[in-house]
């Protein structure tokens, strides 16, 4: 359908047919062996399990405005895409599946429950790239890759057993967070804090001897029965007596030492510490300091062991302390509520198990050195700097990381046992009798290898020489330690390079109330529903506009914004493209001061547009390419140049202007812009598609500052008068006689007549009211088209309302109380709307 035939953008029925155009060019495929300059970023791969949710949508929007910026500056652009295999949030789906169906992996056997998980993956793991495309992501569709693809999984293998062999990995009976609700362990990163009401119990221990008694505090009776010593601060003098001696452990009845260490905090109950070191992660640090026994009465089926005694083995966590309480009937002193932070699995939800496990640790401290001098040196550039300074304090603070997890689906740990023989390499031994370890890998560790393990690694490939380092790396704060640390302590050690050279962590997009979006609370809101209601590209603008280095609140207001600008350049190139005449050839040809003008703000726009693209600062980026398309070009260029005819020059003009701010705009809002490049006379080569065309540079020699002053003179006397007339209550069609007492409109005042519309061609006549522009003023003379006296009222009026609403505002502001407690988003719109206020009434 021909353009001027359509009154509206209809994003459902262009944005099919645009994705089929740009997947059909092979445009977002590079070639690797290409001589022209690479630039490439990963994505951060979404589980296989996702669906696109909010988070996903921002970060997309973010990373295609990059993306496809950097394609149209020329450069060979490759957007890595693929997807995680996501270890216990894919066999958590698949073990749901299976007990629907009246079954359970262990019933299956682990060849058979991976073949059924694999099938799983098949059918249900590519949704989340059909929905990047709706987004209109420019990823590299034809070089998909998932963690556990053959090629990966040999990157894997050759990364375990290099660090194995350097003595980085290594396995160990250590505390692990043990989550009961995935059998597994998780890492320190996998875990999440939250607050929980307790009780505190405080329970006497008698010392050896019969000669008195220690009391300690604990939330976990039942942990006691796995006590092995009592520990005091050494500088606490009211327990210095005790060390060296030993107390009774109640209805066990085994001996413990008390000792002295320094982590004890005497201000915590009685300042005496019962030290469970099977149990307790600062116990067993403890206990390995002080040689304690280390005792579990706790399995990993969360149930207590044989070691807990007859009474209790068998039993769960909370019946054991409600026998354990019942049974130490009067030694226990007190009982009070108690509120503090406990730790719970991310994946799972429940609650950790702190438990001694055999486990695979990786040391950390010799890979994080380099990773912390790449952001020193400047190699690493990580934005905004406050997530920098998070970066270097955990790095700083690195412990081992425990890499292996109960499960069956993920990278198997390629260590190989016969009898006291083990082995430890890509392929499994030859011979008879080898097992393999049945623990597979975090899956972080593999996706720590993502940016070079995407591109060939360990081979000497193409892609790999023409794509790594990427370029930049877009993410949530939330994996910053995860994965984004992790995988510069990767690539610094595999490749000798940084794994990209921008970080940049974007906000995180909360409900329009403030609370996390999530579908169980009911405040989650669908970016697939919302791209059917609004577009690809007002979803896209919205989200940009809405970014920031702090959280924001979702802003529907934003992403009708995105649609309005998708609408308004639709309608604004109908109406160029049904000016100019056919065969047209666009070049900056200004034959007025208007033309000249729009071509200077043009070059503006471009250059601030690049300036916010380098520091990430999309919210401005997308109100800058707004307020040009919305203001500049649509508001005043187009209504300036309406009463001219349309020549040769002017069509030029406007076909460069309109083109270039299709080009400028297109990283931001791709669909709309595609559509309309077809019809503006499209672009050179096979496909002719705008997001293959050159961005536009900016053109120094189309810099006009005296017109860019004049236009703005006219914008602000246009507008003044305007608003005077609707305050007057004007006939909105009257022309009113008037003078134009005022400097600098010597080339523009019939521009400035014809939209205030104004007669400037009186001489005579005293004037009924006079309006401030810039330069001077208006001098309106009497006429029967408003009355003067009345005018003057009800702006006096205005004026009066405006006093008494200015007055209220600074009451509130002035009043400490309300600025104290009120939130500090209430109290910024109550500044904002007194500063309007103000605005308003200086203005009146």
């Amino acid at each position: 359908m021909a353009l001027q035939d359509r009154t509206r953008f209809e994003p459902a029925e262009v944005e099919p047919r645009i994705i089929e155009r740009w997947l059909a060019s092979g445009l977002f495929h590079p070639d690797p062996e290409d001589p022209t300059p690479g630039w490439s970023v990963a994505i951060p791969p979404p589980n296989v399990t996702g669906a696109l949710h909010m988070g996903h949508a921002l970060n997309g929007s973010v990373q295609d405005a990059l993306v496809r910026r950097h394609r149209m500056q020329g450069e060979r652009t490759k957007w890595i895409l693929g997807t995680d295999h996501a270890g216990i949030a894919t066999q958590t789906q698949v073990e749901k599946l299976l007990a629907s169906e009246g079954t359970s992996r262990e019933a299956l056997g682990r060849e058979a429950f991976i073949a059924r998980t694999w099938a799983w993956r098949e059918r249900y793991g590519g949704t989340i790239i059909g929905q990047l495309e709706r987004l209109g992501a420019s990823c590299d569709y034809a070089s998909e890759r998932f963690t556990l693809d053959d090629g990966y999984v040999r990157a894997v293998l050759e990364v375990f057993t290099r660090l194995y062999d350097k003595g980085l990995i290594y396995r160990d009976n250590y505390m692990v967070n043990w989550d009961p609700g995935s059998h597994s362990a998780i890492s320190d990163l996998e875990v999440e804090e939250r607050e929980v009401d307790d009780h505190l119990y405080a329970i006497a221990y008698p010392l050896a001897g019969g000669s008195g008694e220690v009391v300690v505090a604990t939330v976990r009776p039942e942990t006691m029965l796995a006590d092995t010593a009592i520990a005091v601060h050494p500088d606490d003098e009211r327990h210095a007596h005790l060390v060296g001696r030993t107390a009774v452990l109640p209805l066990v009845g085994r001996e413990l030492p008390i000792i002295a260490d320094a982590y004890v905090k005497p201000d915590f109950g009685t300042g005496c510490l019962k030290i469970t070191p099977g149990h307790d992660p600062n116990d067993f640090e403890i206990g390995r300091r002080h040689e304690l026994p280390e005792i579990s009465v706790i399995g990993e089926d969360g149930r207590m062991t044989e070691a807990a005694g007859p009474s209790y083995a068998g039993l769960g966590v909370l019946d054991a302390r409600e026998r354990v309480v019942a049974d130490l009937g009067d030694a226990v002193r007190s009982v009070e509520a108690y509120r503090h932070t406990v730790p719970f699995s991310h994946r799972s939800g429940e609650r950790i198990e702190p438990l001694i496990s055999l486990q695979w640790f990786m040391a950390m401290h010799e890979l994080a050195r380099p990773a912390l001098d790449a952001v020193r040196d400047g190699r690493l550039r990580i934005h905004p700097a406050s997530e920098r300074r998070r970066y270097e304090r955990w790095l700083q603070e690195i412990r081992p990381w425990c890499i292996s997890r109960q499960l069956w689906w993920g990278h198997q740990i390629p260590v190989f046992y016969r009898g006291d023989e083990v082995h430890v390499g890509t392929r499994a031994p030859d011979g008879e009798g080898w097992t393999q370890d049945p623990d597979v890998l975090d899956t972080w560790f593999s996706s720590a290898l993502w940016p070079f393990a995407t591109l060939g690694w360990p081979q000497d490939t193409a892609e790999l020489r023409a794509f790594y380092p990427t370029a930049v790396l877009s993410t949530a704060r939330d994996i910053l330690f995860l994965w984004v640390a992790r995988m510069v302590m990767m690539g610094l050690e595999f490749t000798g390079d940084v794994p990209f050279r921008d970080v940049y962590v974007h906000s995180v997009i909360q409900a329009p109330d403030g609370r996390r979006m999530s579908k169980s609370l009911g405040t989650g809101i669908d970016p697939l529903e919302e791209i059917e209601r609004h577009g690809a590209d007002a979803v896209r603008f919205g989200l940009l506009a809405m970014s920031s280095t702090q959280d924001v609140k979702y802003s529907p207001e934003k992403v009708a914004q995105g649609q309005a600008l998708a609408n308004k350049l639709f309608n604004a190139s109908r109406f160029v493209l049904g000016k100019v005449p056919e065969g047209t050839r666009p070049a900056p040809r200004p034959a007025a001061v208007e033309d000249r003008w729009i071509l200077s703000r043009l070059q503006a726009i471009k250059a601030d547009t690049a300036a916010r693209f380098a520091a990430f600062d999309f919210s401005k980026l997308a109100f800058g390419l707004y307020d040009f398309v919305y203001r500049e070009l649509c508001d005043w260029y187009l209504e300036l140049i309406k009463h001219r005819e349309v020549d040769e020059d002017l069509g030029a003009t406007l076909l460069h202007v309109l083109r270039e701010t299709l080009a400028l705009a297109h990283p931001v809002i791709p669909f709309v812009t595609e559509e309309l490049w077809e019809h503006a006379g499209g672009g050179e080569g096979e496909h002719g598609l705008l997001a293959g065309a050159r961005m536009p540079a900016v053109d120094d020699a189309l810099r006009d500052p005296a017109a860019e002053a004049a236009i703005e003179a006219v914008i602000g006397a246009v507008t003044t008068v305007r608003g005077w007339r609707n305050d007057a209550q004007v006939k909105p069609g009257a022309f009113l006689r008037a003078r134009l007492n005022a400097a600098g409109y010597e080339q523009t005042a019939g521009l400035v007549a014809r939209l205030a519309r104004l007669d400037l061609s009186a001489n005579g006549g005293d004037p009924a009211a006079t309006v401030a522009v810039p330069g001077g003023t208006v001098e309106v003379l009497a006429s029967g088209d408003f009355d003067p006296a009345e005018a003057q009222q009800r702006l006096e009026q205005q004026r009066a309302d405006l006093r008494r609403e200015i007055a209220r505002a600074e009451g509130k502001l002035g009043n400490q109380g309300f600025v104290a407690k009120a939130p500090p988003d209430v109290v910024a719109a109550e500044r904002e709307k007194l500063a309007r206020l103000r605005a308003d009434l200086e203005a009146l």
